[in-house]
């Protein structure tokens, strides 16, 4: 029988779900506070921990945050259970390391399902660890191509943006790595005069994210979804798993994110050395092959996120553009523009 240990400071809640779950034939303990719930998880090492965020004297962040510092309490799921639906704060529990977040009121389905499905990822995850050390490895378990790890991390946590809705903020803590299923997202961060500087794109397929697998390393810049975008998030402890299992595609991924890195070191060089006319045409060329869009077909940007990758002012940048239009190289109607000469853009130095 699997043990659930139920952090709830509402006597109400917590006797109706410790009941429902009993039920469900869990075995519940149960808590009214935040710090005596840390103390009882770290006593009774339940195999998965439920938890409600306002309460007295630590809420569910502290908790979450204290368990992940104990060796022995850090692996265990984590559930936040809250009428706190706001975007901000599913998004602080998640990079915390939260494993799921269920909103009050609940159904009882739902929160049996994401119990069933953290405890079934846990076993999973315990026999590949045990396949590893006691039986050979087949092809069948491996995955072989960064385009089978695009497959794979679409089964974990989904995450959906609107243009200009913020994914992570500089300073917090990092414990997931990310995929791009659909959109655009920018990473960026602001010089010491309050500039917006763009550091690279992403686009569909591309990974990011910090790449560091210590646990709560801060991020060091911002990520903002450029449009409407779909994106995977995986925790770094899973990353880890899968990469160790999979050595030859993380000699991929060190591949690509080298390419990323010689790729922000050229843009870097570019917006330090090159012409005013040279950085604005390779910005617009650099949009339209990140944003995968055909040369020919319009690409939906906003000035300030030109001028940010170019590392002009917005004012020059639009005089710029202007002159662009002027000589024929591309259309602009809004915040649209259209690329009519490609190999002419190419061309300017």
């Amino acid at each position: 029988m699997k043990k659930v240990l139920f952090i709830e400071d509402d006597t109400v809640v917590r006797e109706n779900t410790a009941e429902l779950l009993e039920l469900a034939d869990y075995e519940v303990i149960t808590a009214s506070n935040g710090k005596s719930g840390v103390a009882i998880a770290k006593q009774e090492k339940p195999d998965i921990v439920i938890c409600d965020i306002m309460m007295p004297e630590m809420d569910g962040y502290g908790v979450l945050q204290e368990l992940s510092k104990d060796p022995e309490t850090q692996h265990i799921p984590f559930i936040f259970l809250s009428a706190k639906t706001e975007h901000k704060d599913i998004r602080k529990g998640m990079d915390l390391g939260a494993d799921d977040y269920l909103t009050k009121p609940f159904e009882e389905e739902e929160l049996i399902s994401a119990i069933e499905s953290r405890l079934a990822k846990v076993a999973i995850l315990n026999k590949m660890r045990d396949n590893k050390t006691s039986e050979p490895e087949t092809n069948e378990s491996k995955i072989n191509s960064l385009n089978e790890l695009r497959e794979m991390v679409k089964n974990y946590e989904e995450q959906n943006y609107k243009g200009g809705e913020t994914i992570y903020e500089e300073g917090k803590q990092s414990n997931h790595f990310f995929f791009v299923d659909k959109g655009v997202v920018k990473s960026h961060r602001m010089d010491e005069y309050g500039k917006e500087l763009i550091t690279s794109i992403y686009k569909e397929g591309d990974f990011f994210g910090n790449t560091s697998f210590h646990k709560h390393t801060p991020f060091e810049e911002y990520a903002t979804a450029m449009e409407e975008t779909r994106i995977y998030a995986v925790s770094k402890d899973e990353l880890k798993e899968i990469l160790i299992n999979n050595s030859a595609i993380t000699l991929e991924l060190i591949d690509v994110m080298g390419n990323n890195i010689s790729g922000i070191k050229e843009q870097l060089l570019e917006m330090a050395y090159g012409s005013v006319r040279k950085k604005a045409a390779r910005t617009i060329l650099l949009f339209s092959q990140k944003i995968r869009r055909h040369p020919t077909q319009s690409i939906r940007i906003s000035r300030s996120d030109l001028a940010s990758v170019a590392g002009m002012a917005s004012e020059t940048l639009i005089r710029t553009l202007s002159d662009f239009k002027k000589e024929g190289l591309l259309e602009i109607e809004g915040r649209n523009i259209k690329l009519l000469d490609v190999e002419a853009l190419k061309r300017i130095s």
